[in-house]
């Protein structure tokens, strides 16, 4: 009887250490999952903060009274203007662009990536707007157009980083972004 003992035993023991074992794993994978999600979430975040200041920084170029824009009409979709910058608006185009590129290479979201290419392209816009004309010629509804662009890129942005809307639901509020008064109470004085 006392073989049977310590084979049943000894079989319950290696069961117990096998689940022990496998349900060991099962946390640490979790644990680890979880880790990986949370920097993932971190350089996703850093990497869209990075975006859109490159994208305010780009706009406050354009909006300066002595930057020097040219613009030509693209030759391809979607036909609109291309703005082109002297040498000191370079630098603000090539961090806009060097920043939408670690956007793409870091978006877990479709969405993200096409708000944030929709977001350039109304910036451009504002720029090629810009071009030949000083900023009191600006049409206002380039500045509701980039600010509206803003908002979907920054609401798509906190979606996927599982963070509610920083806008309230309902109708779209017709009150214009602090920015935009800034920019606006600029051209009067400088207009």
């Amino acid at each position: 009887m006392s073989l049977i003992q310590a084979g049943v035993t000894a079989a319950t023991t290696m069961l117990a250490v096998l689940i022990g074992g496998w349900l060991t794993v099962r946390a640490q994978d979790r644990l680890w999952r979880r880790d990986q999600d949370r920097q993932w979430r971190d350089i996703r975040l850093n990497a869209y903060t990075d975006f859109i200041g490159a994208v305010r920084e780009y706009v406050a170029f354009v909006l300066n009274p002595a930057a020097r824009i040219t613009a030509v009409p693209r030759t391809r979709d979607p036909g609109d203007l291309m703005p082109f910058f002297d040498d000191e608006g370079t630098r603000y185009r090539e961090r806009l662009e060097s920043t939408k590129t670690a956007l793409r290479l870091v978006a877990g979201q479709v969405e993200v990536v096409s708000g944030s290419s929709e977001l350039v392209r109304q910036a451009r816009l504002l720029a090629a707007a810009r071009a030949g004309s000083g900023i009191e010629a600006l049409p206002a509804d380039r500045f509701d157009a980039l600010w509206q662009a803003e908002r979907r890129f920054i609401d798509v942005a906190r979606a996927e980083l599982g963070l509610p809307s920083a806008f309230a639901p309902g109708p779209v509020s017709t009150q214009l972004p602090p920015d935009t008064e800034h920019f606006i109470g600029f051209r009067r004085r400088t207009g």
